[in-house]
């Protein structure tokens, strides 16, 4: 059974970066061909923000993160990374560390073509 455990949210001022963390139980669970990040802000539907590939070499974006959210990880440490910069108001809601399909890390997937899903670490911007 795969694990996925986020860290790193919580209020942030507006402007202000944030890091989160996502650690990848067993093993295995971190040579997934595709990992990344949801999100959910209040009220609407789950979006797909950003992907990675296995090696790395290959990184999806959503249109509303580009140029502020960026995706990388340490498969030495299972572990998959979401910067994201320049936090608005918009960004405000529940991050999940996701195990995708291949094509993922092509395209935005449905939240139903997620095979694992982290637990999800809160997100909060302030003015």
């Amino acid at each position: 059974q795969v694990r996925l455990v986020e860290s790193g949210g919580g209020s942030v001022l507006a402007g202000n970066p944030l890091n989160l963390s996502c650690k990848a139980s067993p093993d295995d669970a971190a040579s997934a061909d595709c990992m990344g990040w949801f999100r959910q802000a209040p009220g609407k539907e789950r979006e797909g923000v950003a992907f990675i590939s296995y090696g790395g070499g290959i990184r999806y974006y959503a249109d509303s993160v580009k140029g502020r959210f960026i995706i990388s990880k340490n498969n030495d440490k299972r572990t998959v990374y979401l910067e994201i910069n320049g936090l608005t108001p918009e960004d405000i809601g529940m991050y999940y560390c996701t195990e995708g399909p291949p094509k993922a890390c092509y395209a935005q997937i449905r939240d139903s073509d997620v095979g694992y899903w982290g637990q999800g670490t809160q997100v909060t911007v302030s003015s």
